[in-house]
């Protein structure tokens, strides 16, 4: 894990240093951002989140050589790449974020009041978002639960290694703007319920695709807050109105009491439907 860890920071290195050395040229007495970008918009996101994804990938294809494995054997085998488990994880992410909408709409705390655009941006906002939230699924779920969760698996064991890793997860995102401890809270309930989701399926297919499903729902679908950070382009108007535990807050419906029951919900419902684990470590079948 420690010899992961260093090819990552060796990548950044690489990447950071021709910027640095580009500033030192300029004679800038004030380090710059490599790229100047606000918000959450898709340029913004496919750059930040296309890192994420990358620099671990790329340092899981060294470690698969060195360790005589397949880059599958971390989570993501290409056969299984946007199949069946990826299609059904994005529908039933939408539905997920809906129901959690719909509790707080029938406790009178959530509403739509419009279209926010029309005509052909609607099309191609649609198709922007969705490949943006797919890769913001990609490189989240791979990093916290790709080669990371694997290699832990092999020693600690799969569910001790899935709760230091959605507390990691859940600590990635305190940075978030107007992001709250209930958030936070319910971020680590996220990855407790990915991690099951790999523990059944024996990939991260399915997780990635109810990662996606939620967040476009969430951000582009619905227009509301997604972790604290507001919504960009966005299909519909929307308003919350109530206290702070029902619609969230500045957080979103993330941080609403109604996130964690409809979560527990799909945990309930998915283990019911998948009852065999599935995820291996070293040709052993790790305990689901």
């Amino acid at each position: 894990m420690l010899i992961f860890l260093a090819l990552i920071a060796v990548e950044v290195i690489v990447v950071v240093i021709p910027f640095a050395l580009l500033a030192v040229l300029r004679g800038d007495r004030q380090p710059r951002p490599a790229f100047a970008i606000s918000g959450i918009t898709p340029l913004a996101l496919s750059i930040s989140e296309g890192a994420i994804f990358l620099f671990p990938a790329i340092a899981a294809l060294i470690m698969a050589w060195i360790e005589h494995r397949k880059f599958g054997d971390y989570g993501l085998p290409p056969r299984s790449a946007f199949g069946k488990d990826f299609r059904i994880g994005v529908v039933v992410g939408f539905l997920a974020i809906s129901g959690s909408l719909f509790a707080i709409f029938a406790l009178h705390g959530f509403h739509l009041t419009g279209l926010a655009i029309r005509g052909s941006t609607i099309a191609s906002a649609t198709a922007v978002w969705g490949a943006t939230f797919i890769l913001v699924g990609l490189a989240e779920e791979f990093a916290f639960r790709g080669y990371l969760q694997f290699t832990l698996t092999t020693g600690m064991g799969f569910w001790p290694s899935a709760f230091v890793l959605s507390g990691l997860f859940g600590l990635a995102h305190l940075g978030n703007p107007g992001e709250s401890a209930f958030g936070l809270f319910s971020v680590v309930l996220f990855g407790l319920l990915f991690c099951l989701f790999l523990s059944r399926t024996g990939n991260l297919w399915w997780a990635v695709g109810f990662h996606a499903g939620w967040d476009w729902g969430q951000t582009f679908f619905y227009g509301v807050p997604d972790s604290g950070i507001a919504p960009y382009h966005n299909l519909f108007n929307s308003t919350f109105n109530g206290p702070r535990w029902l619609t969230g807050g500045t957080v979103g419906p993330e941080a609403s009491v109604c996130t964690p029951i409809v979560l527990a919900i799909v945990a309930v419902l998915f283990a019911r439907v998948y009852r065999e684990g599935r995820y291996q470590v070293q040709g052993v079948a790790a305990s689901a």
